[in-house]
């Protein structure tokens, strides 16, 4: 496919294909899984220049020797048993919000189940687990969109400039924190890592950490919305709410795609790869593969291949906190999806254009009009 701006990419879509690239980074390297979709323009360039924004390689794009000990330092701060000590402060957070919201509804109001609910969540939690920088919570997700879009959106000179300068500022306040904040940056700093690769683990766990987490809640509110036989088989206890979150990230998985370039000239199942190839996987579309599941486009928890979807990548960068975000889904699976029996949609998520993240803006809701003699 060309892309927006006249360059071309190789599609990955079959699942075997996509994990087969993933699992070899020394042939198709991560570096640039981070670049600009869209090419910055020199006056959003000075913008950030400004700002002193830099982003080596830290996590997703990087193929250096330093990747495994950052990596190791920020699984050991999501570690499983760290993450599953969380569960029952996020539980009494997401049970004492689904009853506020149940209330709004009963009194026949809407309530917009992103914003009061699922928004602000995984930030919580990554705040909690990773000693995160003290900065209000709107800002941080304001940043963490704005980061989004800038570096995956298709956007006009003035988008940019306006993005870079939100980007910009937000950079400089984890430049701070990354000098003096203790959590995950003092043991990276204790690790010997520069300033720049303390401030890029940072904003890559702000980013994909976090947004990506919420973006999926939302998503997966709003399928199980028009999924009633689903929760009814939750209420009877006959489908597992594990299985649930795991067919939700298989059909509504939040990055959508995933790049990777070809370091050397190559064969991919039967089309030649030539060096400096820049190939899109698409992980979305890997997960409806029906020789990995056998009903691609259907809603069933527990059905063979829902588990093999690649929604967290695979290999060397598969996502760090799968286990977070696992944990986060199914708390509000078990909590929340009681609220979407007898509601109906009246705003459902739109998600602007971008190649790779859904960015969910809102999922409205309001109680089903009852008849008067009811």
């Amino acid at each position: 496919m060309t892309d927006h701006v006249g360059v071309r990419h190789l599609v990955v879509t079959r699942h075997a294909l996509v994990r087969q690239v993933l699992a070899d980074p020394e042939r198709y390297r991560p570096d640039n899984a981070l670049d600009a979709v869209t090419p910055m323009p020199v006056t959003a360039l000075r913008v950030l220049a400004g700002h002193r924004f830099r982003l080596p390689p830290t996590l997703a794009n990087n193929s250096g020797a330093s990747h495994p000990q950052i990596r190791g330092i920020v699984a050991d701060a999501l570690h499983p048993a760290k993450v599953a000590a969380q569960r029952a402060w996020l539980t009494a957070l997401v049970r004492e919000r689904v009853a506020r919201l149940r209330a709004t509804l009963d009194a026949g109001a809407p309530v917009d189940l992103y914003a009061d609910l699922a928004a602000d969540l995984p930030l919580l939690v990554l705040a909690r687990l990773v000693d995160l920088p003290d900065a209000p919570v709107g800002a941080v997700k304001e940043f963490a969109r704005a980061a989004l879009e800038l570096f995956w959106a298709p956007l006009d000179d003035d988008r940019q400039v306006a993005l870079a300068a939100e980007v910009g500022r937000f950079h400089h306040v984890l430049r701070e924190f990354a000098a003096t904040g203790g959590g995950l940056a003092a043991e990276l700093r204790a690790a010997g890592h520069p300033p720049d690769v303390v401030v890029g683990a940072l904003f890559f766990l702000l980013v994909a950490g976090q947004e990506t987490t919420s973006q999926f809640l939302t998503l997966l509110l709003h399928r199980l919305a028009g999924e009633p036989a689903v929760r009814a088989a939750l209420r009877a206890g006959d489908v597992a709410v594990a299985d649930v979150v795991e067919e939700g990230l298989r059909l509504e998985p939040p990055i959508v795609t995933w790049r990777r370039v070809a370091a050397a000239d190559g064969v991919l199942g039967d089309t030649a790869v030539p060096a400096g190839t820049s190939i899109v996987l698409w992980l979305a579309r890997a997960g409806r593969d029906p020789a990995v599941v056998d009903a691609p486009d259907d809603f069933v928890p527990g059905q063979r291949g829902s588990r093999r979807h690649l929604a967290f990548g695979a290999g060397a960068h598969r996502c760090v906190g799968d286990v977070l975000a696992r944990m986060e889904a199914a708390v509000v699976v078990a909590e929340a999806a009681p609220l979407l029996d007898g509601v109906t949609v009246i705003r459902p998520p739109w998600c602007p254009d971008n190649l790779t993240f859904r960015m969910p803006d809102a999922f409205v809701v309001r109680s089903v009009e009852r008849p008067a003699d009811q």
